[in-house]
């Protein structure tokens, strides 16, 4: 396991108070700062723990639109194309898959008229064989992690 009880205690602290300080979080768990550091370090280390940024709300930044984009590569473009992508703002995700497309990209716009221009520009990439766009409607389930921390916690203790 790559976490232990202590870890994911850690873990759901983090998630749950995430603004809060390393010498809190020894006190909320009683354990020693020093000890909490080490884990945390660890964590970070192991790749368990992948960043500190707050997490931004795309619509909230005036890009209210969410769609998945699936992407059909010419065979051996595969880097190139994904090289590519991160050079394109409103791309804030992007996957190699397997199924239907090659790569599947989280896009974001101001509206369907920038995501038409967004797609577009992605089909003009050299390499970009074709693409299918799904618009997302409603969120049914934000991003989360602590079901996961909870799941993965039940397993370390028994």
């Amino acid at each position: 396991m790559p976490v232990d009880e202590l870890d994911t205690r850690i873990l759901r602290l983090l998630l749950e108070q995430p603004r809060t300080s390393v010498r809190e979080y020894a006190r909320i768990l009683g354990v020693a700062r020093g000890t909490l550091q080490a884990r945390l370090d660890r964590l970070e280390r192991d790749g368990v723990i992948t960043g500190t940024a707050p997490a931004l709300s795309p619509a909230a930044l005036g890009h209210p639109v969410l769609a998945f984009v699936h992407i059909e590569v010419t065979q051996g473009h595969l880097d190139d194309v994904g090289d590519a992508l991160a050079a394109v703002p409103e791309i804030v995700e992007a996957f190699s898959i397997t199924g239907g497309g090659d790569l599947l990209a989280r896009v974001v716009a101001r509206d369907n008229a920038h995501l038409e221009d967004t797609v577009q520009k992605l089909i003009s990439m050299p390499g970009v064989v074709r693409t299918r766009t799904e618009v997302a409607l409603r969120e049914r389930v934000s991003h989360r992690m602590l079901p996961l921390v909870e799941s993965i916690g039940r397993s370390a203790r028994g």
